[in-house]
């Protein structure tokens, strides 16, 4: 039996070289892990979806976390497409290309050099400059009736996942999150965070501290959280994937998980398949 050939990301060249490009909070360059797992997964799952998405006569991609659409890896010599344009490339490439494309920043340069790279691919874009807590509320009240919607989102930090984020975003009928939630920040801070004054974790999870079983280990604060944050997504009418890659740096240190949820099973199912064989091809 032959074997499944390995879905590998490709490389397109940038249109806009001289604009500001994502090389990480050192400028050293991104990790290995953003397009070889990250993008590699929202890619497959774009593909994998393509038959459902060409139904909708309109398809919006939101991402209020968008960077300037371009990364450097660290120890590459050439650039590579960030998350919305990785996005964009493979709808194209699935022919059910997004009818909107939804971006933002906090940081206005990196925000016009993502719409930027975007306009110069024929994309439909649409810029939002500000947090994401905000414009990710003004992108919502954007979308098309009755669009079909994949939110992506991808802070740098777990404070920066606002729960409002995914309350207003959830109240489009057909929506899908792909989420990375940032397990390096919860672990070596939530226990600190348990004190009312410093509160960097109660947007991404309100009112979780007066949640929290009383005596509970230091240690099993991490995974109570990460639980009790997805206990908070089922009560809004989402079923959250049980294929959640975990994604490790070059020390073995867990960084993140790439969470999906949905309402409906399709979605689901096709994530779950995707993200439980790494080797499965975009259209089986």
């Amino acid at each position: 039996m032959s074997k499944r050939p390995t879905f590998v990301l490709p490389v397109h060249p940038d249109p806009y070289p001289a604009l500001t490009v994502e090389r990480g909070p050192s400028s050293e360059g991104v990790g290995w892990w953003v397009p070889q797992v990250k993008h590699t997964y929202l890619a497959k799952y774009i593909g994998g979806t393509r038959k459902a998405q060409v139904k909708f006569p309109n398809r919006v991609l939101i991402d209020p976390f968008c960077g300037p659409g371009r990364i450097q890896v660290r120890g590459d010599t050439f650039t590579r497409d960030g998350g919305s344009m990785v996005a964009w490339h493979q709808s194209v490439a699935s022919q059910c290309p997004f009818t909107s494309v939804m971006v933002g920043d906090l940081d206005v340069e990196r925000s016009r050099a993502c719409e930027a790279r975007l306009l110069a691919l024929g994309a439909p874009v649409k810029r939002f400059d500000g947090p994401a807590a905000e414009t990710a509320l003004k992108m919502a009240d954007t979308v098309p009736r009755g669009a079909l919607c994949l939110a992506y989102l991808d802070p740098y930090n777990l404070e920066y996942l606002s729960f409002s984020i995914i309350e207003r975003l959830a109240l489009l009928p057909h929506v899908d999150f792909a989420v990375h939630f940032s397990l390096m920040d919860l672990t070596r801070n939530v226990d600190m965070e348990l004190d009312p004054e410093r509160d960097r974790f109660s947007g991404a999870n309100p009112g979780w501290r007066d949640r929290v079983p009383t005596h509970t280990a230091k240690a099993s604060l991490p995974v109570w959280f990460f639980e009790d944050w997805r206990d908070q997504l089922a009560k809004l009418g989402f079923s959250v994937s049980h294929e959640m890659p975990l994604v490790k740096d070059g020390q073995g240190r867990a960084i993140y998980r790439l969470v999906f949820f949905s309402r409906h099973a399709f979605p689901d199912r096709i994530w779950g398949d995707i993200a439980r064989d790494p080797t499965r091809s975009l259209f089986d």
